[in-house]
């Protein structure tokens, strides 16, 4: 299984959960993301797949949560 080594800042985050970038920075301001596997000039950056494991286990996921309406 190949491993997605890109790395992501707030604005690739924030357009894979389709959320706005200042939710993603609110979100690590409150502890409910993973820490950055990288701070480059002060800036976090994560790895896609760091990423994808986290949205997979966050509470409120609504892509694993989605149940069938009538």
């Amino acid at each position: 299984m190949m491993t997605d080594r890109r790395l992501w800042s707030y604005k690739e985050i924030a357009a894979h959960i389709g959320v706005q970038t200042d939710t993603v920075r609110s979100y690590r301001k409150h502890g409910h993301m993973p820490p950055p596997d990288l701070v480059e000039g002060g800036k976090p950056y994560w790895y896609a797949d760091t990423i994808r494991a986290w949205v997979a286990r966050r509470p409120g996921n609504r892509r694993a949560r989605r149940d069938p309406k009538d």
